[in-house]
């Protein structure tokens, strides 16, 4: 497994990739957020392990640009801020995880395991909720083997609220994966995207809701 760390600090990265090579885990190495992404470009990684303050800008433009582009790569944030809206901010940023410095090594391989283990459980052709069934790689979903069609943002929406299926996601994240971080965006239009997706899947018959936590953001729960 090769992982890419984007740390600054050289001593630290340094260290960190002997200990995780002692532990199965390869690691390149990236300084900035510019070689950072021209190394994701070029690479194929099992995952990213991102510092948050970089000389070149903050580590979480980099994470919401990843999920505006629909890139599925599993993402712990590392960071010394360790205050709570810090964390949250990381998380609704689109990470899938977030270690505060300084930080134990064994507990930081768990935690990576931890993520890959659920990116692969997500990963494969098809999420499979209820009576609901998504192929995450044509974007075709299924309501009790009855197709259901949708729009490509319905598809994006459909997936990333499937994937993340009994968790809130934030409003901010939603509209990144749906619109990108250039596109303007109505102050309506995630709205509209729930409504339409919601009525969709409740004319199919299907089992599940999308729930709307007011303020927050949304969530696709089992409603049996």
């Amino acid at each position: 497994m090769r992982v890419l760390m984007i740390e600054d600090d050289q001593p630290l990265a340094d260290a960190l990739t002997e200990a995780l090579k002692r532990r199965g885990v390869q690691s390149d190495v990236a300084s900035n957020l510019a070689d950072g992404r021209q190394m994701l470009a070029a690479a194929r990684y099992a995952a990213l392990l991102l510092d948050l303050g970089l000389p070149d800008g903050d580590g979480l433009a980099l994470v919401r640009t990843l999920r505006a582009q629909n890139d599925p790569i599993p993402v712990i944030a590392v960071s010394a801020r360790s205050a709570l809206d810090a964390r949250i901010a990381g998380l609704n940023a689109g990470a899938d995880d977030y270690v505060v410095k300084p930080f134990d090594v064994d507990e930081l391989t768990a935690r990576l395991h931890a993520v890959l283990r659920r990116q692969g459980a997500l990963a494969g052709a098809e999420l499979r909720f209820g009576n609901v069934r998504f192929d995450t790689a044509s974007g075709d979903l299924m309501v009790a083997d009855a197709p259901v069609i949708l729009t490509a943002r319905e598809r994006q929406f459909a997936a990333l609220l499937l994937r993340r299926f009994g968790q809130v996601v934030s409003k901010q994240l939603a509209e990144d994966q749906l619109y990108g971080l250039t596109e303007p965006v109505g102050s309506n239009a995630l709205e509209v995207q729930a409504y339409r997706l919601r009525r969709k899947l409740e004319a199919a018959g299907a089992t599940l809701r999308i729930e709307t936590i007011r303020g927050v953001g949304y969530m696709m729960r089992d409603a049996t």
